[in-house]
């Protein structure tokens, strides 16, 4: 599953009550107390006669006692918000069974049965999206982690697998696709009503079952695998959305292709369907043949869809059919292996990226979102290890630590291994753990064993969370060039005491002269402090290190600023002259924030910050894409994790005083820049998007530094726009500023776009996550919007997420910001608690913030946690963050 990348009711059924319970600590679920159930369910059959309002259910499990687990007189079977109309036990009614809160326990005397259980539910009542739901008429379903349960009675965990048979019926006008996981063995017509039977060969657990129907088409397609099996490939939406399929259809091609040329993975049914829902809690699910999708991750067209936009969309497409074998052929034991499926299929997912675009520009992007969301949740009150020890809403765990992170973990150990011993490895997990539920300790295993690698207590990084800081210093003497690794892993929650984790490093040692280096290596830290010496230097060398990030961790050291000049310059490594632009920014920004510089020094940081820069933009030997990378300032969200305590009103101020300067130094440059970019084609070829990527930087430079002339170069930008790209990073810079330029293209943009939903998302977002000073009046306005709903998650996060996302508003003194979100969180938990929870975390960094900010957002949390009711998910995320 992807979590939606921006990298995140009561239910229709009578007795559902999870939105709405007593705020008291949940059950804590411990990986330690981990037992396997008592029963198999070798087969699964589910009888559906669908309607909007009433959907009737007939599940008829074939059950085993399980040989290697504790024998039980009982099934647990676990449901929410459901009662059963109907038990029968081997074709006769029972009595023998009891509700247990939301489970269903049922006494089994024999060691085999047939167990048939009938439900009934209300999709269209159902706003947490969790289960079978209803969106804009068509019906679908979601059930990772625990949606499942909300359907029929089931052992609702991902070790017990089943080989599904489903059957549908429902009125043919009303629904005439009807799909499930598989493949399609019959289908009929029943007067009014159709109905169609799909069976999935392949065992599975039941969160990765799914059904759709609806009135949907499809673009069709078809791929041959390395051995021969032709599938047909369909990507299902609605009536008027196909002509913006194209991108994902083929992005689905090139990923099959992939899978099969670099991880040896083919294919294995005779149909791969997806289809794009527009209310959905996710980015995607990977239900094994039958993908269901949030349609901002399907839909894409040059008019509609940003650069960002089709990357996203090959991203997402990819990531869920990777999962047909790190997820679905072979998946997790428990929850707490969340990261054995996840972390694995965001790596497979990158490296994709990588080879079909700009391998060092995606690695810089990942980089980014990983120190700007899962470096602050490693800090913070929520931390985690990537592999938990407890958890009390498991929704609350699709995180950037398991997916980000985890990912970062799989790629040391591929660095460490090297490209073809870790194929190895990979190669030897598929083959042990096909249809099996593995563990993360069976995934480190078969890479051991198959890379030959010591992989003992690289464990830790499993276990332990904490990003880690390494301390680098090189001291040179004579012809030697001494270097000193230390490292340290911060105290996290419940885990005050951390031991030294082996750290993969890539480093080179440039000749300050030439600018060229002997060759990189690759060290591994792996104990508290480590010496490394480096002969054949007569003059001291320039350190270049962490080189590709190849360690997921906080590099500290003292660095000459003319040392950073020169790596951000000269380093061969795009991502190593990347993070020297970036140190350049934050040592000066850092000084000045802090107060008591000097004028001379204040002066000298930012002529080093403009060389670079300048630079950078007259360096023909990098392609625009990679331009755009050096040209960005860090952001305000990583500044702030920078600092102990972080003042976002003086961290804010300085970085806007410093883009300003530069705007001006610069302008000519930049204006010349944003000329020549003008001129490249509306295409999606690397040259034309790298064109448009460092347009719009040059503007948001000439936005600080000359308002009036960056308001008329936007506004010319968007009326010549021939690209989504063009037009957007025309009115983001414009939604900054306070002219009639903007009011002009705002309403523009919104009568152009009107009827379609994901870029009237853009719409709210960019206003939200503007410069604008009355931004926060701008979101309470949209917020009374006639387009703005809380029903549709998307919607949601177009708005508050943005607005969360947006420093200098929702940091700002007075608290309104931390007030409206509060109040976001204490509207939405009864309609969407998933959603809901997703945006505690934004408040939770109060121990960072200064004081007064601190003291505001503590309030707020206070204020909801204070709530006399509130969902699993909130609760569990507010008081995780209060502490």
């Amino acid at each position: 599953m992807d979590i939606a990348r921006t990298p995140a009711t009561p239910d229709g059924n009578p007795e559902m009550a999870d939105a709405a319970v007593e705020p008291h600590a949940p059950a804590l679920i411990r990986r330690e107390d981990y037992a396997p159930f008592p029963w198999r369910v070798a087969a699964t059959h589910l009888d559906f006669d669908l309607g909007l309002e009433k959907t009737r259910v007939e599940a008829r499990l074939t059950l085993e006692r399980n040989p290697e687990a504790e024998r039980s007189p009982t099934i647990r079977l676990n449901g929410e918000g459901i009662r059963p109309l109907e038990v029968r036990c081997d074709g006769a009614s029972t009595s023998s069974h009891t509700m247990e809160g939301d489970d269903l326990i049922v006494t089994l005397p024999g060691d085999a049965h047939e167990l048939t259980l009938v439900t009934e539910i209300d999709p269209a009542a159902n706003s947490q999206l969790m289960g079978l739901f209803a969106s804009n008429g068509m019906l679908c379903t979601q059930c990772e982690a625990e949606g499942f349960r909300r359907i029929t009675f089931f052992p609702d965990r991902p070790d017990v697998l089943s080989v599904y048979t489903v059957r549908m019926r429902a009125p043919k006008a009303e629904f005439p696709v009807l799909l499930a996981n598989g493949n399609c063995t019959a289908e009929g017509d029943d007067g009014d009503h159709h109905w169609a039977e799909w069976h999935d060969p392949w065992p599975k657990p039941s969160y990765l079952f799914a059904l759709v129907a609806g009135d949907l088409v499809a673009r069709s397609d078809s791929f041959t695998t390395m051995g021969g099996r032709k599938v047909a490939l369909n990507i299902f939406v609605r009536d008027g959305d196909l002509d913006r399929t194209e991108h994902a259809m083929e992005s689905l091609k090139r990923a099959m292709a992939w899978d099969e040329q670099t991880f040896g993975r083919e294919y294995d049914l005779d149909i791969y369907n997806i289809v794009a829902v527009s209310d959905f809690n996710m980015g995607a699910m990977e239900n094994k043949g039958l993908n269901v999708f949030n349609t901002k991750y399907v839909l894409a067209d040059i008019d509609t869809a940003t650069d960002g936009d089709f990357d996203a969309v090959e991203g997402v497409i990819a990531h869920e059919y990777f999962h047909n074998w790190s997820g679905n052929r072979v998946t997790c034991r428990d929850w707490f292996q969340l990261s054995l499926k996840e972390g694995f299929t965001v790596l497979r997912d990158q490296l994709f990226s990588q080879d079909m675009g700009s391998a060092p520009v995606k690695r810089i992007g990942d980089v980014r979102v990983l120190r700007s969301v899962q470096f602050p949740e490693d800090s913070g009150p929520l931390a985690h290890p990537i592999r938990p020890d407890s958890y009390q809403e498991i929704s609350n765990f699709y995180t950037a630590t398991i997916y980000n992170k985890g990912a970062e973990v799989i790629r040391m150990m591929r660095s460490m291994a090297g490209e073809e011993a870790f194929r190895k490895g990979c190669d030897l997990y598929f083959e042990r753990h096909d249809g099996e539920a593995a563990t993360c300790e069976d995934f480190v295993t078969a890479i051991e064993d198959g890379a030959g690698l010591d992989l003992e207590r690289f464990r830790l990084w499993y276990s332990q969370a904490g990003t880690p800081r390494v301390t680098v210093a090189l001291a040179h003497e004579g012809e030697t060039a001494t270097l000193t690794l230390s490292q340290e892993v911060p105290p996290t929650p419940g885990q005050p005491d951390k031991q030294p984790m082996p750290i993969p490093l890539r480093i080179a040692l440039f000749d300050r002269d030439s600018g060229t280096h002997s060759g990189e290596q690759l060290v591994v830290l792996n104990e508290a402090s480590e010496t490394l010496r480096f002969e054949g230097f007569a003059a001291p060398p320039v350190l270049s290190v962490n080189r590709g990030f190849s360690a997921p961790v906080r590099i500290e050291r003292e660095i000459a600023r003319d040392e950073l000049t020169f790596l951000a310059a000269s380093d061969d490594d795009p991502f190593a002259r990347y993070e020297a632009m970036q140190d350049l920014v934050v040592g000066h920004l850092g000084d000045v924030v802090a107060g008591g510089l000097a004028a001379e020094e204040r002066e000298a940081g930012r002529d080093a910050i403009r060389t670079a820069l300048g630079a950078v933009l007259a360096d023909d030997r990098i392609d625009d894409q990679m331009r755009g990378e050096l040209m960005m300032l860090p952001g305000e969200t990583y500044l702030m994790e920078q600092a102990l305590v972080a003042d976002p009103g003086a961290i804010h101020n300085a970085r806007e005083t410093l883009k300003t300067w530069l705007g001006r130094e610069l302008g000519e440059e930049l204006a010349g820049l944003h000329e020549r970019a003008s001129r490249a084609p509306g295409t999606l070829d690397p040259a034309a998007q790298g064109a448009r990527k460092v347009k719009t930087l040059a503007l948001t430079y000439l936005a600080a530094a000359d308002p009036r002339r960056a308001s008329q170069m936007a506004a010319a930008q968007y009326d010549g726009a021939t690209t989504m790209t063009d037009r957007q990073g025309a009115l983001m810079v414009l939604a900054g500023l306070e002219t009639a330029d903007r009011t002009a293209k705002l309403l523009d943009f919104y009568n152009r776009y009107r009827s379609n939903d994901l870029v009237i998302d853009k719409w709210f977002a960019l206003q939200a996550s503007s410069l604008h000073p009355q931004a926060i009046e701008h979101v309470k306005s949209l917020r009374n919007h006639g387009d703005f709903t809380l029903r549709n998650p998307n919607r949601a996060r177009s708005l508050y997420m943005a607005f969360a996302g947006n420093p200098q508003a929702f940091h700002a003194a007075s608290g309104e910001g931390y007030r409206l979100i509060a109040d976001l969180i204490l509207e939405l938990d009864p309609i969407n608690s998933q959603t809901a929870a997703r945006f505690v975390p934004a408040l939770g960094r109060w121990r960072r913030i200064e004081p007064g900010r601190a003291a505001l957002m503590r309030g707020e949390l206070e204020r909801i946690a204070g709530a006399s009711q509130l969902s699993r998910d909130t609760f569990e995320q507010v008081s995780r963050s209060l502490g």
